[in-house]
């Protein structure tokens, strides 16, 4: 049997729903017999591209449209499988032929972007000069990449992701169709987890319709799709913006305990915030998107704490500026310093460098630094830089510039963040009271 979306996708434009702004103009181009040599399909991924490039190359030739047609004037290319000049080349020899059944020969170019630069170069040569007989309909769900001359050559249609109540109603028609017993709660859930994508939506209930022979309920849904309650989404908004690390801990673990997923969870989060904007809740939805693997969780948990806490506090991290050293230099320069030690300033260590060595205080405009727990660390670029300043009379001149301080010159393939934990996994573990491990994506708690 025919998966739902296959069953349902549309044969015609009038049945293309939710994508009127581009369906009407085109069916109305047809009617006039205004038929364009290029079209530029934009747009997310599952919102109806490629259902509408096949419907107009059926529809301008005046085919009848079956999901098994397999005209011989219609050619589907994959822009990704078939990028190269060499594969552009071939069309356009092909392209001259004329078509055997139909007016027009279309080509339907999906994912168009992929394309490398001279097979675009070599595609632009066609849309310049067309044959009379030959129409192009591209698809792309990064238009920005499509380069500025196809652009200006095509016409441009812009699909968009269909809105909850367009989705819930679609799916509710589908429903009834197929005897599908689900109540509107489930539906709606459905709906909110298919991201406006028709394709993705009707995905999802049929995955579903196989819960139960008699009922689909939310709870169900819900269950099936490892999401969480909405009012455990809730409290933990509500432990958020009382700022008790205690409730939003003991919330999160009992969720992640639960089999939902960190990912799933901050979904849920951010569609909760979105459905309900509140000044209080705009930082975090300013974090969330932060939350993907590795340690996922962990960083949904640090997205969570209060950020006035004194124990995730992060140390300031600044750059420093200082005469002569070189924009460059600096720019690649960094300092953290923790508060409990910032009397540790840089620039004047440089300044009593310079006074012994000049040679020494060029080779530190070279480095990235750090201070921490009273080390001075010390990371050259070069391999050069790293033997100059490791000479003995040359940690002499570095150590009497912070006298009484112990300084390490890392390898050079070494870097700042090699020198210390994982600073997530480090404020976790200061509010957890204990050790956190390392181990590629595990649990905070």
């Amino acid at each position: 049997m025919k998966s739902l979306y296959r069953r349902y996708r549309p044969r015609t434009l009038n049945e293309v729903v939710g994508q009127e702004q581009v369906t009407l103009t085109l069916q109305k181009s047809l009617e006039q017999g205004k038929i364009n040599h290029a079209y530029l399909f934009v747009g997310p991924r599952g919102c109806g591209k490629t259902s509408v490039a096949r419907i107009l190359a059926h529809q301008i030739n005046d085919f009848d449209y079956e999901l098994e047609d397999d005209y011989v004037d219609i050619i589907e290319i994959d822009g990704a499988s078939n990028r190269g000049i060499d594969n552009i080349r071939d069309l356009r020899e092909k392209v001259m032929i004329a078509p055997t059944a139909g007016k027009y020969k279309v080509y339907i170019i999906d994912e168009v972007h992929m394309l490398t630069k001279e097979a675009f170069n070599a595609l632009l040569k066609t849309l310049e000069e067309p044959p009379e007989h030959a129409v192009f309909i591209m698809a792309t769900t990064d238009a920005y990449k499509v380069p500025v001359t196809i652009t200006s050559r095509s016409q441009v249609y812009t699909f968009k992701l269909a809105n909850l109540e367009t989705i819930f109603d679609f799916l509710s028609t589908i429903a009834r169709k197929e005897k599908i017993a689900i109540d509107d709660d489930a539906l709606t859930i459905i709906a909110k987890r298919s991201g406006g994508s028709f394709r993705d939506a009707l995905s999802l209930l049929d995955q579903l319709s196989t819960l139960s022979e008699k009922h689909i309920t939310k709870e169900m849904v819900i269950a099936a799709m490892g999401l969480p309650q909405d009012e455990k989404i809730t409290e933990l908004l509500l432990a958020y913006l009382d700022k008790d690390i205690s409730q939003i801990t003991g919330n999160l673990k009992s969720l992640l305990s639960s089999g939902v997923k960190a990912e799933t969870l901050t979904e849920e989060l951010i569609m909760t915030i979105v459905a309900d904007p509140k000044s209080e809740l705009m930082p975090l939805l300013a974090k969330l998107p932060e939350v993907k693997a590795p340690f996922a969780e962990a960083r949904l948990l640090v997205a969570l704490l209060p950020q006035n806490s004194a124990k995730i506090t992060q140390p300031p991290k600044q750059p420093v500026f200082q005469q002569p050293i070189s924009k460059q230099a600096v720019s690649e320069q960094i300092v953290t310093v923790p508060a409990t030690e910032n009397s540790f300033v840089w620039s004047d260590f440089l300044e009593k460098v310079k006074e012994s060595s000049g040679v020494v205080y060029l080779q530190l405009t070279k480095t990235k630094y750090e201070f921490l727990h009273g080390v001075l660390h010390i990371y050259p670029l070069k391999k050069i830089t790293k033997n100059i300043l490791s000479k003995d009379n040359n940690r002499r001149i570095l150590q009497q510039a912070i006298d009484g301080v112990e300084i390490i010159i890392h390898e050079i393939d070494e870097t700042p963040t090699d020198s210390k934990k994982d600073e997530t996994l480090s404020r976790i573990s200061d509010i957890m009271g204990g050790e956190v491990q390392n181990d590629g994506g595990g649990s905070p708690f």
